[in-house]
């Protein structure tokens, strides 16, 4: 039987068939997920509507897909093979081809020399007006300039997909806020407004937490005189309304469209800020994770399968409150304190903060997981160790990153801006541009740094231009004026091609390390997410974790040595219940023998080192 997620809906809904027969105990659930936000009385009138939805998305699968999805065990939803390539969708361009076939393109040419990515991310691939596809006007066409539906869809039938729900905001130039300004009754509420700016008063506007500086409120001309409106993130992005339930339900019907054109997994952009309330801060009210909750109840009704993924760049306690209690809320959370942490310890040379946040993750159920980004499209977030790193080492982060070349984006707060992200690329952000070190080692650091996010439990998300290990477009960002296009620069095809294969490149050198180490995760059971994870204390300028299969077959020590001079290390090993025994290093392919209950060995300058006992590699190759 096929997995769910390689079986296509019908692009027609079959009501000949039986209705989605929804038990009473579900039908309650998602009733009280609607009470929790709008009150019981509310919640009657809506419901209908909301059941309706869901039944006419269950119309459009194919009888192959509603067996499978009998058989589905959310406890396997996940796997070491899961790995995710991040990108926009016209990132790579190419002479006579569309972007999204260009990208098709590369995908096939990586999966035959190296497959090792099964999923995809591809940032907002919609009709947009600004914020490089962050403001949506038509959430359900793919923008032409891209591609097509069918581009999606072609990509789909090979890997899992990642879409993009910008369920914050819209456009200011889409349908829905336009005919709001002309007076259509059926979209007068659909963003929040008010007559006078002073209707929010400078209090309430204290309070507010955002990730942006500009004025939270942008004045607009509407059929009936000016209004103003507020606008989280830019003027161009006007948030929804979510006091209205017409504007939940249309998202919702979005959400289930989606899932038929392909999303295997659905990344809530900003769920920081969905549900806004004039005297609060705004930010992850109780209402927000209500939100959540409904959508993650809509999914399990609707589509079992499909993985809700919150993007909720907030300190780290409030981050990782999105799981909910581990099974009412999202499967899959952003660990966007892991990035800042890796960069200070390579600034550093010292894992220390790094090695003890690691040792206090809880992974709240065998469901849920960490997305584990180093890069992304915007750069280095800092909210994830606002209370993790000391303000003194945050300022250290900030200004070594800045020497590199990066720029800094600011957030609005009560007594003055403060640093929100570092926007830069994170090959720049470990290597100076006018370094005098070999490339090869500028490699090897970068490699190294890439490990400590591909061995610690979650799944790894490597963005486009982190595989490539691109520079710095400061040429890109000084042009558009948008400190994140620094991260966003175009790859022409035939020069990414014509690098990948020339001796000793930089590309090809991290082709063949980080290519090595991303095969060696998808094929040992210890990299599983539920694997049993142990941070080990063994240095400052070592990053190490012990893995232990969830089936118990398979160890592995993972050492990252952060550092630009060896390391001579005496290892304990007894101390974490391991008998004396030869190792063997996959990643070097050099082996070590463990004595009197300790393991010594010399790591090199940014060494990375999968040590894994020589017996049960002997084993598992014994046919």
């Amino acid at each position: 039987m096929k997995p769910h997620y390689l079986i296509p809906y019908e692009p027609e809904a079959d009501f000949s068939k039986p209705l989605l027969d929804i038990p009473p105990m579900a039908a309650n659930r998602l009733f009280q997920r609607l009470a929790a936000i709008y009150g019981e009385m509310i919640a009657q009138v809506h419901m209908p509507e909301l059941i309706r939805l869901i039944r006419v998305h269950h119309a459009y699968k194919p009888d192959e897909l509603i067996e499978a999805e009998k058989f589905f065990d959310t406890g396997q939803r996940f796997s070491e093979k899961d790995i995710v390539l991040i990108t926009y969708g016209d990132l790579l361009r190419s002479e006579g081809r569309t972007p999204l076939s260009a990208l098709g393109g590369f995908l096939e040419t990586m999966r035959r020399r190296a497959p090792v990515f099964n999923t995809l991310h591809i940032l907002p691939f919609f009709p947009y007006t600004s914020d490089r596809g962050f403001s949506v006007t038509d959430y359900r066409s793919v923008d032409p300039k891209l591609g097509s539906w069918m581009d999606i869809e072609e990509i789909g039938s090979t890997y899992r997909l990642m879409f993009d729900a910008v369920f914050n905001h819209i456009s200011s130039k889409s349908q829905a806020f336009q005919e709001m300004l002309a007076g259509n009754m059926d979209y007068w509420d659909f963003a929040i407004s008010f007559r006078s700016q002073d209707e929010l008063t400078e209090e309430q506007r204290s309070l507010l937490r955002r990730p942006r500086t500009s004025d939270i409120l942008t004045r607009f001309h509407s059929i009936e005189g000016p209004i103003w409106v507020w606008t989280t993130f830019s003027p161009d992005q006007i948030d929804l309304n979510y006091y209205n339930p017409r504007v939940l339900l249309t998202v919702v019907d979005t959400l289930l469209h989606y899932v038929r054109k392909g999303a295997d997994m659905v990344r809530l952009d900003a769920a920081t800020y969905m549900w806004r309330e004039p005297g609060t801060t705004s930010a992850s009210l109780e209402k927000t994770h209500n939100l959540v909750k409904l959508f993650r109840e809509v999914l399990d009704l609707a589509a079992p399968g499909v993985v809700l993924v919150t993007e909720t760049n907030v300190p780290h306690e409030e981050n990782v409150s999105y799981f909910g209690n581990g099974n009412d809320e999202a499967q899959m959370v952003y660990n966007f304190a892991l990035p800042p942490l890796v960069l200070h310890a390579f600034y550093r040379q010292d894992a220390s903060y790094l090695t003890e946040w690691a040792a206090s993750l809880v992974y709240p159920s065998s469901t849920t997981t960490f997305l584990n980004i180093l890069d992304t499209h915007d750069g280095v977030g800092l909210m994830g160790v606002a209370s993790i790193l000391p303000v003194e080492e945050i300022d250290f982060l900030v200004k070594t990153a800045q020497e590199h070349g990066a720029f800094v984006s600011f957030r609005a707060a009560k007594a003055a801006e403060v640093p929100y992200e570092i926007n830069t690329t994170w090959y720049s952000a470990l290597n100076l541009e006018d370094s005098r070190e070999t490339v090869e080692f500028q490699v090897q650091r970068y490699v190294a740094s890439r490990s400590i996010a591909l061995a610690l439990r979650g799944i790894p998300g490597i963005y486009f231009h982190g595989l490539i290990g691109s520079r710095n477009d400061l040429e890109l960002a000084l042009e558009t004026k948008v400190k994140r296009d620094v991260n966003r620069g175009f790859v022409n095809e035939k020069d990414l091609y014509r690098e990948i294969i020339k001796p000793s490149s930089k590309l090809n050198l991290i082709r063949h390390h980080l290519i090595r180490l991303l095969e060696i995760r998808g094929s040992r059971k210890v990299f599983h997410p539920n694997a049993q994870q142990i941070v080990m204390n063994v240095d400052p300028a070592i990053f190490a974790l012990l893995k232990i299969s969830p089936d118990k077959t398979q160890r592995l020590i993972a050492m990252t040595n952060v550092s630009e001079n060896p390391q001579e290390l005496a290892i304990p090993v007894a101390q974490y219940g391991l008998p004396d025994m030869d190792w063997y290093d996959l990643s070097t392919g050099r082996g070590y023998t463990g004595r009197e209950g300790v393991l010594s060995l010399t790591m090199q300058p940014y060494d990375v080192f999968w040590l894994v006992p020589l017996m049960e590699l002997e084993l598992q190759d014994t046919p």
